[in-house]
């Protein structure tokens, strides 16, 4: 790896087995070389995505550059760092690892609140981070409940990113109302597989809802949710 300072900006090169890792090792080292760093404004440049070597021995490493402008280093707000609680810390630094072991430049900011945790991830593509029907953010999610609760903490954790959690409760709740006035016309309706975080929003909206109740139904990663006439 080499460190170049210039006058508007901090580079790091590094290398890693595939292009991701190098991603994630040079925004660690641009880290140390530029504390308080704005992740979302870290520019990626590809000099060799690697190649695997015959019948899988030896390789060569792929290799990027990561820089940042100074002026973003210098707008960063690294006291906010010096603020957070062990348990913030905790969240934001498990959160961190995943998203750049992914490959994926984005900033995490924290918040722990009296009964909650909230994750919020912001950068210019964070589909991958989201996954389909947001299975990916959700995994990440679960992991880091785990993480909350196994530390003693004991408080939920959410992880957003790019304001993913209310599209999709909108989404859900349109879906759950047009399923509940099928079921209150006499229908059993079945919806599609969900994650568990999804089924809450259903179950919750509905749960007020006169005339129908929800129930979960099949085994995972395919349960889903039923609504039905009282």
């Amino acid at each position: 790896m080499s460190d170049e300072a210039s006058v508007d900006a901090v580079s790091v090169e590094a290398t890693g087995e595939t292009v991701g890792e190098a991603k994630w090792k040079a925004l660690r080292d641009l880290e140390r070389a530029a504390p308080g760093v704005d992740k979302a404004s870290v520019r990626f440049q590809v000099v060799s995505e690697g190649e695997r070597g015959l019948l899988g021995v030896g390789y060569t490493p792929a290799r990027v550059i990561a820089t940042v402008a100074v002026g973003d280093i210098a707008e960063a707000p690294s006291t906010a760092r010096d603020d957070e609680s062990d348990l913030e810390t905790r969240m934001r630094e498990l959160v961190e690892t995943v998203v750049g072991a992914m490959g994926i430049t984005a900033r995490v900011d924290v918040r722990e609140t009296d009964d909650q945790v909230l994750v919020t991830c912001t950068g210019d593509d964070l589909g991958l981070l989201i996954g389909k029907h947001g299975q990916t953010i959700d995994a990440l999610q679960y992991v880091a409940n785990a993480a909350s609760f196994r530390s003693g903490a004991g408080k939920p954790v959410t992880i957003d990113a790019a304001g993913y959690r209310e599209r999709r409760r909108v989404t859900l709740e349109g879906i759950a109302l047009r399923a509940a006035e099928q079921a209150a016309a006499g229908e059993r309706v079945l919806l599609e597989p969900m994650t568990a975080v999804e089924r809450k929003v259903v179950h919750e909206r509905l749960k007020e809802v006169h005339g129908v109740e929800t129930s979960s139904e099949g085994t995972e990663p395919n349960r889903y949710v039923v609504v039905a006439p009282v």
